[in-house]
């Protein structure tokens, strides 16, 4: 049995060392023992792939024959010769501006409704979540039923009362708007982290921002926005994410709108209405498994993901500035 005995300094003594040691050693190895999985995981599914696709974008590669590499030449083809990747860029750049302010300023809209609802706060919340759980296929046929020009409900009650409704998903101007409209419809799970940070911001704020004479404008603006902001910087980050992957819904809005199913095998409705709807996923992928160009594709891939990190940082590091000007405050 070992004896701890202290130094005359107050210092403790070598094997109280090498047992504290041993004991953080071991603790490490079980910390690592259960986070395998975890580290094997990333490495299989996020590590390896990402790996994999900045090593194809320097070579020619179409999945039969074995890549070669060709070196930045991917890269120079898709800023210098390749046409529908500028305007695949720009759909997907209206897209991230446009739906990502529209999906935050709606979701925190809904969400201060109903936060400030005094009965039937449950059956509201569950109605506005519940468009999150139709697949996406399955919602945008329903909206291009919903939203056709000839016999869709929105145009006849706008024909009632005199409005023209437009061709939406057939018009090359109104389509990216409609798709928005799709998303917004599709926004409850936002909606839903927002409406948590709302009910955890304190009352002794607003009640103390009341009794300083401040109005229901000013006390939104000066208590409300600065508790959450960390969830709408998540919100802003997640809807940027969310509109650099759009794919589904644009792509079944397409073939949907024409009146066929056919959508891989038919290039012609890739982006219809005249390429108002070819985002950058959609033509990446058409590059990868329609033409085989999966050098060219992997390259595309390569483009997104530094854009997406980009985005990220962008705005993480202006949240963290701006905490720290509130904190210097």
């Amino acid at each position: 049995m070992t004896t701890l005995v202290a130094k005359t300094d107050g210092s403790p003594s070598a094997p109280v060392k090498v047992r504290a040691g041993a004991r953080r050693a071991k603790r490490r190895r079980t910390v690592l023992f259960f986070m395998a999985p975890a580290f094997l995981g990333f490495l299989i599914f996020f590590g390896y792939p990402l790996i994999a696709t900045v090593y194809y974008s320097f070579t020619r590669y179409d999945l039969i024959n074995p890549p070669q590499f060709i070196g930045f030449d991917n890269y120079v083809r898709m800023f210098t010769t390749e046409p529908l990747v500028g305007t695949a860029a720009y759909n997907t750049l209206w897209l991230v501006v446009v739906l990502t302010v529209c999906r935050v300023v709606f979701s925190l809209g809904i969400a201060s409704v109903i936060s400030r609802l005094k009965s039937g706060v449950g059956l509201v919340r569950t109605l506005c979540y519940l468009p999150t759980l139709a697949p996406p296929a399955a919602a945008t046929l329903a909206f291009v039923f919903v939203f056709n020009p000839e016999f869709g409900p929105v145009n006849r009650f706008l024909r009632l009362v005199g409005i023209d409704g437009g061709l939406w998903f057939n018009s090359p101007a109104m389509s990216k708007p409609a798709l928005t409209l799709l998303a917004l419809w599709g926004s409850g799970e936002l909606m839903i982290i927002i409406l948590a940070a709302l009910l955890d911001v304190p009352t002794e704020q607003y009640e103390a921002a009341e009794l300083d004479g401040a109005g229901p404008i000013r006390r939104f603006w000066h208590v409300t926005l600065p508790s959450i902001s960390p969830v709408l910087l998540f919100g802003v980050v997640n809807s940027i994410i969310y509109a650099l992957q759009f794919f589904t819904q644009a792509i079944v809005a397409a073939s949907a709108s024409a009146g066929t199913a056919d959508v891989a095998g038919n290039s012609k409705l890739i982006g219809a209405p005249q390429n108002s709807t070819l985002t950058y996923p959609i033509w990446l992928y058409v590059q990868g498994f329609r033409y085989f160009n999966m050098g060219y594709a992997a390259a595309m891939a390569v483009l997104l993901f530094i854009v997406s990190s980009g985005f990220t940082w962008i705005l993480v590091r202006q949240l963290r500035k701006s905490q720290h000007q509130e904190e210097g405050a």
